[in-house]
């Protein structure tokens, strides 16, 4: 701020000169409105910026001088989009900011981590239907094979079991072709 100087302000006060005093606050009121305008004009343009931006008052007493004026600040920030900061406000102000994108970036995140449980929570449901359909037509293929069975037991009701070897020799079975896995256990 090249033309903001606080040292007019600040030598009519200390001479007691009143009308010097009210002079350089409208002066200085006037120059704060020019920068706030300046910078929105330059650097307040969204979506490429943010919709605001910050007026930094280097000093202390520059900062409290211009907090003083009434409303000065609140028309800057909804006429321009301007907020001002003194030295003591503007860590305050980064941090707030800081913590304000933290936050929509976890809002960001966990509205992905959402969608993926919503896509995980349909497949599974998909995964379920098609096994659960895959068992209920095993059931049935059992269900038909038991009954195959009990029709072909009732067929053989009559015959007669025959001893093991009687059994290989008549099917033409050594016992190599029967293994422990095909239901021979030493028999």
């Amino acid at each position: 701020l090249p033309a903001l100087r606080l040292a007019p302000l600040l030598g009519a006060h200390d001479a007691a000169d009143a009308e010097g005093v009210e002079a350089a606050r409208i002066e200085l009121v006037k120059v704060i409105r020019n920068e706030a305008k300046t910078i929105a004009d330059k650097y307040v343009s969204p979506p490429h910026t943010t919709d605001f931006a910050i007026l930094f008052l280097p000093t202390e007493g520059l900062y409290a001088e211009v907090a003083r004026q009434a409303g000065l600040l609140d028309v800057l920030q909804r006429e321009h989009r301007v907020v001002i900061a003194g030295p003591t406000t503007l860590m305050a102000i980064l941090n707030s900011l800081h913590m304000g994108f933290r936050t929509l970036a976890m809002e960001k995140r966990a509205s992905d981590v959402w969608q993926v449980l919503g896509a995980v929570k349909t497949e599974f449901g998909n995964v379920l239907a098609k096994t659960r359909d895959t068992l209920e037509k095993a059931a049935k293929n059992i269900d038909a094979a038991q009954v195959r069975t009990r029709a072909m037991s009732r067929a053989l009701n009559g015959v007669e079991q025959l001893d093991v070897e009687k059994s290989k020799q008549l099917l033409a079975l050594t016992d190599v072709a029967l293994t422990e896995e095909d239901g021979d256990e030493g028999r």
